[in-house]
């Protein structure tokens, strides 16, 4: 024994590959990245296989959201801690990555200077919140758990469902999307059935219109 403390492994989980080097140069400084994936399905796997420390991620990501794509991981029982660094200001998607395991939530914006204290106080077992949202979330906070998600909003669904929402929302035939969720295609012809008559929807272009809206999918995929 040398004595020299391991540094904490890091697992990098963004669309943009110019943000995932920016990350990487701010993070190895304190941190060993063990791997960086740009989208939500290869994120999950990557978690699973080298067991990281910390996790940064995007709510973002093609294929499987980030939101999503926490909850699976939490399902794994992994210990990994979990910091969202997205741009999203709405309090519902803080409020959500708080409700899927996340210790942490700050904004792209703000990294360079933020990113190295949320990690510092997440590696402690402590919460970190960007100070720029903190009003709002707690009032959104308050809210959620007074009042039950309505019956068709994209909080009602299923993550199952939400996963087959985003895929259609991108754009994903029915076929692909039963190949990627390996299940059959009826198994995805009945997922949409039920999505159409949960949401009041008609049509495959109206899923695609309402996961963008959403957040799930997004228009410049």
């Amino acid at each position: 024994m040398n004595g020299v403390t391991p540094r904490p492994r890091v697992l990098l989980a963004d669309d943009h590959s110019l943000m995932l080097a920016g990350l990487r140069r701010l993070v190895e400084e304190t941190c060993e990245v063990v791997g960086a994936v740009e989208d939500g399905r290869a994120l999950v796997e990557a978690a699973q296989r080298l067991e990281p420390d910390l996790i940064l991620l995007d709510i973002s990501m093609p294929l499987l959201n980030g939101i999503d794509a926490a909850r699976q991981i939490q399902k794994l029982h992994h210990s990994a801690k979990l910091i969202f660094l997205t741009m999203h200001t709405s309090p519902s998607y803080v409020t959500e990555a708080f409700h899927v395991g996340a210790s942490g939530y700050l904004l792209k914006r703000s990294a360079p200077m933020e990113l190295p204290l949320a990690i510092e106080a997440v590696l402690k077992g402590q919460q970190y919140l960007t100070p720029s949202i903190t009003k709002p979330v707690l009032a959104q906070t308050m809210e959620r758990e007074e009042a039950p998600a309505l019956k068709g909003s994209a909080v009602a669904l299923t993550p199952r469902q939400r996963e087959v929402l985003q895929l259609i929302g991108e754009g994903k035939g029915t076929k692909a999307i039963a190949s990627l969720l390996h299940v059959s295609v009826k198994t995805i012809e009945f997922h949409k059935t039920c999505l159409m008559k949960q949401l009041n929807l008609h049509t495959t272009a109206e899923l695609m219109r309402y996961a963008i809206t959403q957040g799930l999918a997004s228009d410049q995929l």
